[in-house]
């Protein structure tokens, strides 16, 4: 699917910060409202100058995050690096990939994740429940491995993707 004419994939910079902090907030509120606690969500709506200083210390990090965006602003975002499960040797770890609702099945959540991975062996942690993401990660191969993870904002699951 191409990328929408008025949409930019760059890397971001430390002066994306604070827009992706906003960014960040919007997109979870699009992806779990009904999904996870709403005390989870107003909390980091609440606390987004936090996520600004957390948004700095990302992107003096290894890693590049890369966004997308139009004419409004950010539009979405995807990162990954090296794998931080302790059973998961030598695969990438697909840390984000969010994209605004509005956003949704235009392509650019697709071109974010070939960017942030491409064709490489990869595993990630969804929210279960996500159908949507769920369907979009079975789309690029991969496949839930059995692995779960319970966090405040609910079960979360992993799915593993062979190189292609």
């Amino acid at each position: 699917m191409p990328l929408p004419s008025d949409v930019s994939i760059r890397q971001a910079v430390a002066a994306d910060a604070e827009p992706l902090a906003h960014l960040h907030v919007d997109v979870w509120d699009d992806a779990y409202t009904g999904l996870m606690p709403q005390g989870i969500l107003d909390d980091r709506r609440e606390k987004v100058a936090e996520r600004v200083e957390r948004w700095k210390e990302i992107l003096r990090g290894p890693e590049p995050t890369w966004v997308a965006e139009d004419s409004d602003g950010l539009v979405g975002f995807a990162s990954a690096g090296p794998a931080r499960d302790n059973d998961i040797d030598d695969l990438l770890e697909l840390y984000a990939l969010y994209v605004r609702a509005s956003a949704w099945g235009t392509g650019v959540g697709h071109a974010l994740f070939e960017i942030a991975v491409g064709d490489r062996a990869c595993y990630l942690w969804v929210l279960a429940g996500n159908e949507r993401a769920i369907r979009f990660y079975e789309r690029q191969g991969f496949r839930l491995d059995g692995t779960e993870d319970e966090h405040d904002e609910g079960l979360h699951v992993r799915m593993v993707r062979a190189g292609t």
